[in-house]
């Protein structure tokens, strides 16, 4: 089959690779029908997440069509269409039960790592695929949600959910500021209405990002490169800063940006990859009663947000910019790579 190896930083190739086979039980071999580029891929060939190496295929999110099984799953059959959750989850250990399948304890690429596929494992950016734990790390593509928009299920909406606005702890009525619009800032935009804030501010350095993101769900557009960005967010909350901030991005200075317009006894909800240290200024700020959290997608919201999309109560169709032919996914991590420039969100790629 082809598939998109990583050779070390800076380099990737579309490229004939061995045929993925069956290697447990609870396995199960997905060809891809949609598949799409994480800003983590850029993260990946910038050399941020050591441990994946050389001959890795890259991607980790995919829609696509079951074609074998291994003897120990019975809950889906070849010919289920099914989304591919972004984690590997055993389903049985500690973690697993307790709702932290990002860090299920089996054994599969590494114990107490739950994002393998594209990182321990090879991914989904590829002609097929091998799904270890099918039964809880897949799920079945309701009728009639278009692939495109399916695929987004895997890894970019519960993210947004998750890490930003449950961890987050959005509730009814608070002022949510998001900083960064690409995908994953929008899922965090358009699942937070889903906790009645009273108003969403968008804040990116691309003004166009910023305005986009009024049509999915943010009331208010903040551009980051103007030099009264944090006066403007203050004034949309009484001088007092917001309730939740939510870093979508993942360098420090939009870490600082978070820390500085949260109010005292607010949240600061960290989503980005960082692949560089941030400051913390504990001298100032272990005083103003702050709640920071971290993490990665466990996706146990998927299934929930799967429904909401297929009955449209949420509409993430709008975040894909670009569509291209799988075997020309070269040209669409070329695309994606220079976002501010082609105005790309989510490119998406179909076999």
């Amino acid at each position: 089959m082809k598939a998109l190896v990583f050779r070390g930083p800076g380099q990737k190739a579309w490229e004939e690779v061995p045929d993925p086979k069956i290697l447990a039980g609870t396995d199960a071999i997905v060809r891809i029908e949609s598949t799409t580029i994480c800003g983590t891929d850029l993260h990946i060939l910038k050399g941020d997440v050591p441990d994946v190496t050389d001959g890795r295929i890259l991607g980790h999110e995919g829609v696509g069509v079951i074609t074998e099984v291994g003897d120990a799953v019975t809950g889906l059959a070849v010919g289920d269409r099914v989304i591919i959750s972004c984690i590997s989850a055993c389903g049985k250990c500690e973690f697993c039960v307790a709702g932290l399948q990002s860090h299920c304890l089996a054994s599969e690429g590494a114990s107490g790592i739950g994002w393998i596929l594209g990182h321990l494992i090879d991914g989904t950016q590829a002609e097929f695929v091998r799904v270890p734990f099918a039964e809880t790390s897949l799920h079945r593509l309701p009728e009639g949600l278009a692939l495109e928009t399916a695929v987004l299920l895997s890894d970019i909406l519960p993210t947004g959910h998750e890490i930003g606005v449950q961890y987050g702890g959005v509730k009814a009525g608070d002022v949510v500021a998001v900083v960064g619009a690409g995908p994953v800032g929008l899922a965090a935009v358009m699942t937070a209405q889903l906790y009645g804030p009273s108003k969403v501010i968008a804040i990116d350095l691309d003004a166009n990002r910023a305005e986009l993101a009024l049509q999915f769900g943010a009331t208010h557009a903040v551009v980051s490169s103007d030099s009264d960005w944090r006066e403007q967010v203050m004034a949309l909350t009484d001088g007092l800063g917001v309730d939740v901030a939510i870093e979508a991005v993942g360098i420090p200075r939009t870490w600082d940006m978070a820390v500085e317009m949260v109010r005292p006894g607010g949240h600061v909800a960290n989503v980005g990859v960082h692949g560089a240290p941030v400051d913390f200024p504990l001298e100032r700020l272990w005083i103003q009663n702050l709640t920071i959290t971290t993490g990665l997608v466990n996706a146990n919201t998927a299934r929930m947000l799967t429904k909401l999309v297929a009955e449209q109560r949420i509409d993430p169709s709008g975040f894909v910019s670009h569509l291209f032919a799988l075997d020309d996914i070269e040209s669409a991590y070329d695309t994606f790579s220079r976002a501010a420039e082609t105005k790309a969100l989510k490119v998406v790629l179909n076999a």
